[in-house]
């Protein structure tokens, strides 16, 4: 039986003083979807993305597709 519970995790990255998101990837084999959360609140909202626009995302970070904040 699949486990239905987000297994979150930050990047290796992620030591930028708070100013991260949580990531659970282990539920697209199932839902399709990759769950992301703002690591400095686990209780508040998720963001539930499909896996193309989570890669999408991603992979406009990768490339400096949002400029810098």
């Amino acid at each position: 039986m699949t486990n239905q519970t987000p297994q979150w995790f930050t990047s290796s990255y992620s030591s930028n003083g708070g100013q991260c998101v949580e990531v659970a990837a282990n539920l697209v084999a199932r839902f399709g979807s990759v769950s992301v959360r703002d690591s400095k609140n686990p209780r508040g909202p998720v963001l539930d993305l499909s896996a193309a626009s989570f890669v999408s995302f991603v992979g406009g970070v990768k490339t400096g597709g949002f400029g810098t904040l």
